[in-house]
């Protein structure tokens, strides 16, 4: 018999009561340390009270009134955000998916606009995750999550991640876009070649294309950065955003310039809960401490530290870790063993990791985690591994991708 909840994950059998910080803590009392972070997405980690506050606060006053009418605080977290980034216009979402749908409207939109209704191809890159909608499966080009839902949707052409000359070889009359992501999450925790987003901005410029990113994982401080593309020195045209913009609460947004977003007039784009006062509220308060002083020089900070310890954990256990990659916060730890017995054996000692492609147990603690959650949660690791070597871990619970 089905479950009320219908069955696509199989779920870990944890029931979580309360947050504080890095730390996660079940019905029974355990204590776990979150290197989870709701799959990146808690960047300043579980009941931060300056966001239980901003939440309460607007929860007393209004909680949605729909798109017919305007939004203080939605038209004051773009105005934030346009004077932080590359953007001169966003549109709110609920979610990650619904940004990068926005995006793939957006830039088809632009071309069609533009006088070529014919480059409504988007160029895309093997590993890639983007979403869960037909479009989005479609733009991630994974058979996996493809199976079963009928014809794919047309207009994307997949490229090895990381390859320039894929790219270029790729690019044809009807090529409108490129969808790439800064740094690759799920796929692996891959970070691209250097000069590779360089050559694909490049690239852009030279062919009319838009270079569109996704930094749905990898944005809002994740890589230490606002946004990961700031360490390339390029920006996008369009770029979508989720996850760590809300600290927990659900949205996203696709930021644009006003020439990428020049399609999109009246009518030709719309959400019921995209951008609601209490989604406004949140997202307020989550930048208002993302970009105090200090907070992105502490990400890195922790960065080193974490990336310095797991070196050493590389070098002592060569049989459990093949390699550690990544950047800033969104790390990952390339497994000779099975991905999922170092994520049982680290939830056996009290420490939560997801995993991703490539046979990698990802890292993705609050972006607030301390010197006392790094020490800790590396003495985890280490044990992880002895407890690996020394064949004492239960069988792994495979749960589904995002």
């Amino acid at each position: 018999m089905i479950t009320a909840v219908l069955p696509t994950y199989a779920r870990i059998d944890l029931e979580f009561e309360r947050g504080e910080g890095c730390w996660l803590v079940t019905t029974d009392g355990r204590r776990f340390l979150d290197f989870t972070g709701g799959i990146a997405v808690n960047v300043l980690g579980h009941a931060h009270p300056y966001l239980a506050e901003a939440l309460s606060e607007q929860a007393k006053k209004l909680w949605h009134t729909s798109n017919l009418f305007r939004i203080p605080g939605g038209e004051r977290l773009a105005e934030r955000l346009k004077a932080v980034t590359f953007a001169d216009t966003m549109f709110f979402t609920n979610s990650g998916a619904e940004a990068l749908e926005c995006a793939i409207k957006m830039a088809r939109k632009y071309q069609y606009v533009s006088g070529h209704p014919e480059k409504n191809r988007i160029i895309t890159f093997e590993g890639a995750f983007h979403g869960r909608t037909l479009a989005t499966i479609a733009a991630g080009g994974n058979a996996k999550y493809l199976e079963g839902f009928g014809p794919e949707m047309p207009g994307f052409d997949q490229v090895p991640f990381g390859d320039l000359d894929a790219v270029k070889a790729a690019i044809t009359p009807q090529t409108g876009a490129i969808l790439v992501e800064p740094v690759q999450g799920e796929g692996g925790v891959r970070v691209p070649p250097s000069g590779f987003l360089k050559g694909l901005r490049a690239l852009c410029d030279d062919k009319g294309l838009l270079l569109v990113l996704d930094e749905v994982q990898s944005g809002v401080g994740r890589t230490g950065k606002l946004f990961a593309h700031e360490w390339v020195g390029i920006t996008p045209d369009i770029m979508a955003v989720a996850k760590g913009i809300g600290g927990g609460f659900p949205m996203g947004a696709c930021l644009a310039t006003e020439d990428a977003a020049k399609g999109m007039t009246l009518g030709t784009h719309g959400s019921t809960y995209g951008g609601n006062p209490l989604a406004m509220a949140v997202g307020n308060a989550v930048l208002d401490i993302v970009l105090e002083d200090g907070f992105l020089d502490h990400v890195n900070a922790m960065s080193t530290r974490l990336l310095q310890r797991l070196a050493e954990i590389k070098d002592r256990h060569p049989a459990v870790v093949a390699d550690v990659r990544g950047q800033g916060l969104l790390l990952g730890i390339k497994a000779h063993v099975p991905a999922g017995d170092l994520i049982a054996a680290l939830r056996e000692e009290g420490m939560l990791a997801p995993g991703a492609s490539d046979n990698v147990v990802r890292l993705l603690p609050p972006l607030i985690v301390s010197e006392e959650d790094v020490g800790i949660a590396v003495e985890k690791i280490e044990a992880a591994c002895r407890r690996i070597e020394e064949g004492l871990v239960a069988a792994p619970v495979k749960g589904a991708a995002e």
